[in-house]
C-alpha cells in the first residue's frame, strides 16, 4: 500500500488544521493506521492511531482531547482533526500503516509498521 499525506499548513496557536492520509494500492480495511509526527531536533512521537475497522481510536498524552483520529474505509482515508493547536505541535506529521488481522491491534511504536506516508508538514505560530 502507498500512503500520501496532506493538508498542513501554517496555523495560529488555539487553531484548527485537519490532516489527510490517503491510501492506494491495497485493502485499506485490513490496515491499522497511525499518525506519528517529528519536531526538529527530537526523536519521532506517537501521535494518534485507529484500529483497523475504526472502531477503537487512540491517542497520545500531549495531544489527548484536542487532536482526534478516524478513517473513511470507503475512501481509502485516514485524518486526523488537530484543534488548539499549540507552537509545541510544529512538527512534519507522518501516516503509517500495518496489515494485520486484528480488529483490535494498534501500536504506539513506529517500528511496528511496514508502511509509511512521505509527512506533512505543521507549523503552529505563536
Amino acid at each position: 500500500v502507498q500512503l500520501q499525506a496532506s493538508g498542513g499548513g501554517l496555523v495560529q496557536t488555539g487553531g484548527s488544521l485537519r490532516v489527510s492520509c490517503a491510501a492506494s494500492g491495497g485493502t485499506f480495511s485490513i490496515y491499522a493506521v497511525a499518525w506519528f509526527r517529528q519536531a526538529p531536533g527530537k526523536e519521532r512521537e506517537f501521535v494518534a492511531a485507529v484500529t483497523r475497522g475504526g472502531g477503537s481510536a487512540y491517542s497520545g498524552d500531549s495531544v489527548k482531547g484536542r487532536f482526534t483520529i478516524s478513517r473513511d474505509n470507503a475512501k481509502n482515508t485516514v485524518y486526523l482533526q488537530m484543534n488548539s493547536l499549540k507552537p509545541e505541535d510544529t512538527a512534519v506529521y507522518y501516516c503509517a500503516a500495518r496489515s494485520i488481522s486484528s480488529s483490535r491491534w494498534y501500536s504506539t511504536l513506529g517500528y511496528n509498521y511496514d508502511y509509511w506516508g512521505q509527512g506533512t508538514k505543521v507549523t503552529v505560530s505563536s
